[in-house]
């Protein structure tokens, strides 16, 4: 398993802070030359499934986000899983709960014939599926343009402002009024595969310049209408136990939950749902016993009333990553 020093997680803290940050600024942040910092780059990467994508933020998506938990005989769950990662309107597949539960994140249309149609009418079709419970995210308090803390940490104050300094002023989503053009839709496309992809490329690939690439990422960034996220392996990181927690928290306690939770390092996601249970949460920890005591120690809340944890065996697909 690739090992970790002090220059690998400042390079990733640093990723996190401004993914597309020239190496060369990078390296002067670490104080280490562009050429260490490129070949770490390309390690990671190659060793530890580091990768930069992009990613609309839910509201410029114009779309609605469903967890969705699918039961399978584990003979076809494989399948199932793989097949589901390979769509477009999925960001998220998980197999959970000793192989036979597959759990994903779906994106739809907010109207339109194609709307749910993975929801109504693909997903029911499929052979070895015997049961669907599809919960609407109605509420993210921790995960996408939200960075999981294990994976920060490594950066002083002064190295994370010099960065955040070259980023720019960045937005939120709800500045944002606009859809996305055709030409957006273009660049988000490679930037999904590459987040780190150059302007010449994402011209080339766009059918415009660097310069006007350049100005509407830019801009698209400053609205806060995407955002980057770092996908790499768990394990590189010391995680060896992943786990979904599904709660059910009384309603007028739910925010107030959800906002304690956020701020445990130990989860990545937090978000209220739809559903019998009306909170999902993901967990990463060092082992089996890290997890016990995280859920008997820090998650035992009064509020809780039901918790069903269900241990990560395999990720297929995490943010736009397909993984093999």
């Amino acid at each position: 398993m690739l090992a970790l020093d002090d220059l690998d997680r400042g390079l990733i803290h640093a990723l996190h802070l401004d993914a597309r940050a020239p190496f060369t600024l990078i390296a002067d942040v670490l104080g280490s030359s562009t050429q260490t910092v490129v070949r770490r780059y390309r390690r990671l990467s190659a060793d530890g499934g580091l990768r930069v994508v992009a990613l609309p933020t839910p509201r410029s998506a114009h779309a609605h986000q469903w967890f969705v938990r699918l039961t399978a005989a584990t003979r076809t769950a494989h399948d199932i899983a793989l097949a589901l990662a390979r769509r477009p309107d999925t960001s998220w597949v998980r197999l959970t709960s000793g192989g036979t539960e597959i759990v994903t994140i779906i994106h739809t249309p907010p109207s339109g014939p194609d709307a749910h149609s993975l929801l109504l009418r693909d997903i029911p079709r499929t052979a070895g599926i015997t049961a669907v419970s599809a919960h609407y995210l109605l509420h993210t308090y921790l995960g996408g343009p939200t960075a999981w803390r294990g994976r920060l940490g490594a950066l002083t104050p002064a190295q994370q402002a010099q960065l955040r300094a070259h980023a720019g002023p960045s937005g939120t989503a709800d500045d944002d009024p606009h859809p996305f053009t055709d030409a957006d839709l273009r660049l988000l496309a490679v930037l999904r595969e590459d987040g780190r992809a150059s302007y010449a490329d994402l011209a080339a690939a766009t059918g415009s310049t660097p310069a006007t690439v350049t100005r509407r990422l830019t801009e698209l960034r400053s609205r806060g209408a995407l955002f980057f996220d770092i996908d790499i392996e768990p394990a590189v990181l010391g995680i060896t136990v992943s786990a979904l927690l599904w709660m059910q928290v009384a309603p007028s306690r739910l925010d107030e939950v959800a906002t304690a939770l956020a701020a445990h390092d130990e989860l990545a996601v937090v978000a209220a749902t739809t559903g019998p249970t009306n909170l999902v949460a993901h967990a990463l920890c060092r082992d089996a016993e890290a997890l016990h005591h995280y859920l008997t120690r820090r998650v035992a809340l009064d509020a809780i009333t039901r918790l069903e944890t269900a241990p990560v065996l395999r990720t297929y697909k995490a943010a736009a990553t397909l993984r093999g």
